[in-house]
């Protein structure tokens, strides 16, 4: 990706000054006796280093380099023109508001320009963009942009549903809400009956 890229989609590297694992598995202790439990009793004594672990996954959409996932199009797809849908892509995030997890699904669709993605590539995309502390509106804009970027399809669409617990154990604490996000490009934002079609795919209807 170039200079004009926007900055949402560059590649997010390490901060220049990443604590250790020791510092991070102290914060932990910290939190633990700020929750109200003691972090010296047995079966917190190695929670610390589960928890900066554990942290390097959840997060580890920061090692990825979006772009990178959709370097490679394949031109040899016997001409086809007509769109491309992976529905139900499980992923789960965490919300930058408040570090809880939202789940969900991702419903991905393009109409390809000359030349078609692995379908592992966009499963990957949506991890490495979930991956981070996020906003599920901000998570279905960038998918969407960068698919746009790297492959110059005809048009994207993409529809996020995920239930986010920062709703459903805290605050409100209503559970089985469903938060419901899309992004549509090209002919999918300019034309009703594409975009219609999309979303009846989506829903499982043919």
């Amino acid at each position: 990706m170039d200079a004009k890229t926007p900055p949402h989609l560059k590649y997010a590297p390490r901060p220049a000054e990443r604590p250790s694992a020791a510092e991070a598995e102290a914060a932990v202790r910290t939190l633990i006796a700020y929750a109200g439990d003691d972090p010296g009793r047995e079966g917190l004594l190695e929670t610390p280093a589960r928890v900066a672990k554990a942290y390097r996954e959840f997060y580890s959409g920061y090692e990825e380099d979006p772009a990178a996932i959709l370097d490679r199009v394949f031109d040899e797809a016997g001409g086809y023109e007509d769109l491309v849908l992976l529905r139900d892509i499980p992923f789960h995030s965490h919300c930058e508001h408040h570090m809880v997890p939202f789940i969900g699904k991702a419903h991905i669709a393009y109409l390809p320009n000359g030349g078609v993605v692995g379908l592992s590539k966009l499963a990957r995309l949506v991890d490495a963009y979930a991956r981070r502390l996020q906003m599920q509106e901000r998570l279905t804009q960038q998918i969407a942009d960068a698919i746009e970027t790297g492959l110059a399809p005809h048009g994207v669409a993409v529809a996020i549903e995920a239930e986010h617990h920062c709703v459903s154990m805290r605050g409100a604490r209503k559970s089985g809400v469903s938060t419901v996000t899309t992004s549509f490009k090209g002919v999918f934002k300019t034309d009703p009956a594409e975009r219609a079609r999309f979303l009846q795919l989506v829903e499982g209807r043919r």
